[in-house]
């Protein structure tokens, strides 16, 4: 069975966001601004396009924090830098990461029209409903070729992030049982040892599991429920079936050769261990 389109360009895109959180660059240009920890970093560079919001915004936005994660670090980056000075941190350091691992690529014809092609994909999709994604929309697509890519890249990210919060909202999942079933999916168990959530205190994480044997969706053994499973293929189906409008816009050929010329690309990324 062949695999969604959505699916397929995932897959192939997301290791060009990715270098933000798995190399050394991005995190270099942060600390340029003054930030002295990652997470500082983080929420700084990925919540300035929606500007001076409050942490409860920032929160909403992002779905998978523990509350009041956000608010240990909003407002107070912006007490360090401005939302625009992140960005441009945080494309600078994504960018700088991205030349030096692609190498030999950058500066091929084929990897300026991969840049076009999901450029023109990432600004054709709506934006109502889509906080990440409009956000992001409203800064200007920048025109050299590995900055293209990568804005193009983190829009396409966050357009798909925005539509998986739709999908986990509507089975009734919070941000927090996400990760979990994500650690389950992924392999991982007992799930509490998940990097996303294994800091959380040890009387957080009994509730959070608690909550999902309530619901029947692990069993006792902290695993996946038939019902648990067959919850979180319907959040990725959906997922999945929410990030097809960007791609709507290309013809049936400029589809097939974005995933041709994104194919050395994405896997020069991943031998690396950079995305």
């Amino acid at each position: 069975m062949q695999q969604p389109v959505a699916r397929r360009l995932y897959e192939l895109v997301e290791p060009i966001p990715m270098v933000n959180f798995a190399a050394d660059e991005p995190n270099e240009e942060m600390a340029a601004l003054g930030f002295t920890n990652y997470w500082d970093g983080y929420f700084a560079g990925r919540s300035a396009p929606l500007g001076r919001v409050p942490a409860e915004v920032v929160h909403a936005a992002f779905y998978n924090f523990a509350d009041g994660e956000a608010a240990r670090h909003v407002p107070k980056v912006w007490e360090t830098t401005t939302p625009e000075a992140a960005h441009a941190a945080r494309q600078q350091g994504c960018v700088a990461a991205l030349r030096r691992i692609l190498g030999d690529l950058v500066g091929t014809s084929g990897l300026a029209a991969a840049a076009d092609l999901l450029a023109q994909a990432s600004i054709s999709a709506p934006t109502e409903g889509r906080v990440m994604y409009a956000a992001l929309r409203a800064l200007p697509m920048p025109d050299e070729p590995v900055a293209r890519l990568w804005h193009a890249g983190n829009m396409l990210r966050e357009h798909r992030g925005d539509g998986h919060i739709v999908a986990l909202v509507s089975e009734g999942i919070g941000g927090l049982e996400a990760h979990v079933l994500s650690a389950l999916d992924l392999g991982i168990h007992p799930a509490e040892s998940f990097g996303r959530i294994h800091h959380l205190p040890a009387a957080d994480l009994a509730a959070l599991m608690s909550g999902l044997r309530d619901r029947g969706l692990v069993d006792a053994g902290g695993r996946f429920t038939d019902a648990g499973r067959a919850a979180k293929d319907r959040v990725e189906t959906l997922t999945d079936a929410l990030a097809e409008a960007p791609y709507a816009s290309l013809a049936e050929n400029e589809l097939e050769r974005l995933i041709e010329l994104l194919g050395p690309i994405s896997r020069r990324l991943q031998e690396t261990g950079s995305a």
